[in-house]
């Protein structure tokens, strides 16, 4: 009962699949199927110890009717602590179609069904949940539908009979909201299936070949239709099942991640994306020093109206102390949000005080520079007040997030 190793380094499918899977014979000898099968079925899994037996029992019976011996089935657990890694394992002796690999460095849906085809030996790739929330007849339609030519088959809860169980209105408004900004942010991805957030697909694997994918989350559809060469798609609709066992994984995080995953593609895919990889600019971190800094500009508008509003104090004192407020409150969110891996490196009280100061006269340094620049554009261009204004912060927010990262949290000694 062979456990296969975890590919490694970058999320990239081979175009030649990879060597035949070893074989143990009686005498103890170790041989090679010579028999690469037309379709790789993932299976990404974690705590699904109840449901893999029976899941792997349906799945071969569905497709042992047409496509038996031309198949193989890939479990590839996230090192579960019930164990789904080694149940699967066992099965392989009355599944021989079956491989098992475990993961226990890497954590996540999508990168798991990566990993998976890196090691799959079929011309088709899928994918399909370990929890019998996808109904597995559905998948000879999708195989029925790469038989005719196409790049990839998509099951679709919104077309023909398909829909969802028992979904509360509350989950069916976060999928179709969640569509809705994907159709804003990547609507010439998005907009090409009625499903994109469907999590049950099969794919050409000379589609995605050799193209480096880097997903997020646990909307792989998405990267498969940012990133790969898909010409044609076919749809299929089917009913999402609610689980049998266990709770369902969905959570606010997966949410977050599936905007964060398109803003990423979005980038990637614009000129500006590729100018910002060239530079090797640190985009996440600046989007987090932009929150930061907007979180600010809420506290010294608080501050400054109960100083000045509320107690009475004068506006030009109110003001300084609402910006050093603000200040500090930028400084204790980036210190241990924006630069956490910097700052950790650092954090007795003397470094942390001359970031502080640091981050001070840099931000003073930014306000001057503000004033000039918003001076410049009005005056010296007759740019409108209000626009000048906007650029003049967005360019000051770049200085200081740069200066901060090069000149501030930086780590210059370490013991």
């Amino acid at each position: 009962m062979p456990l296969f190793s975890v590919p490694t380094g970058e999320l990239v499918i081979p175009a030649i699949a990879p060597s035949p899977r070893p074989i143990e014979n009686p005498d103890g000898r170790t041989s090679f199927a010579s028999d690469a099968p037309l379709f790789s079925l993932i299976v990404p899994t974690f705590n699904e110890g109840q449901s893999i037996e029976a899941l792997v029992a349906v799945l071969t019976e569905r497709l042992n009717q047409k496509w038996i011996g031309q198949y193989e089935l890939i479990v590839v657990d996230d090192d579960s602590p019930d164990g789904t890694w080694a149940i699967a394992l066992n099965l392989t002796e009355t599944y021989p179609q079956l491989r098992v690999v475990r993961r226990q460095i890497e954590k996540g849906l999508s990168t798991a069904v990566i990993r998976g085809w890196q090691v799959a030996r079929g011309k088709i790739l899928g994918v399909i949940d370990g929890d019998l929330q996808h109904p597995p007849e559905t998948l000879l339609d999708l195989l029925e539908q790469m038989e005719q030519g196409v790049d990839l088959a998509v099951a679709s809860r919104h077309i023909g009979e398909g829909g969802v169980s028992t979904w509360s209105v509350v989950r069916r408004f976060l999928s179709r909201g969640a569509q809705m900004l994907g159709l804003l942010l990547l609507p010439s991805v998005v907009s090409r299936v009625s499903d994109p957030m469907s999590g049950y697909f099969l794919v050409r694997r000379a589609a995605i070949a050799e193209r480096t994918l880097n997903p997020l989350g646990y909307k792989i559809l998405i990267e498969v239709l940012g990133r790969g060469a898909i010409k044609t798609i076919a749809e299929v609709g089917y009913v999402f099942q609610e689980r049998q066992d266990g709770e369902s994984k969905v959570t606010w995080q997966h949410y977050l991640d599936y905007l964060h995953h398109l803003l990423r593609l979005r980038l990637d895919r614009d000129r500006l994306g590729v100018f910002v990889r060239r530079l090797n600019f640190p985009v996440k971190r600046f989007l987090k020093f932009g929150l930061v800094g907007g979180s600010g500009v809420v506290v010294d508008m608080t501050i400054l109206y109960m100083l000045h509003g509320v107690v009475g104090l004068g506006l030009t004192r109110s003001a300084i102390a609402a910006a050093e407020v603000a200040i500090i409150s930028n400084f204790i969110w980036n210190d241990i949000w924006t630069f956490s891996d910097l700052s950790r490196q650092q954090r007795d009280r003397q470094r942390v005080f001359k970031r502080f100061l640091k981050f001070n006269l840099i931000c003073l340094a930014g306000l001057v520079l503000k004033v000039l620049l918003l001076n410049l554009l009005f005056n010296l261009f007759g740019m409108n007040a209000y626009l000048a204004n906007l650029l003049a912060i967005a360019a000051v927010t770049l200085w200081n997030f740069w200066v901060n990262l090069k000149l501030n949290w930086r780590v210059t000694q370490v013991k």
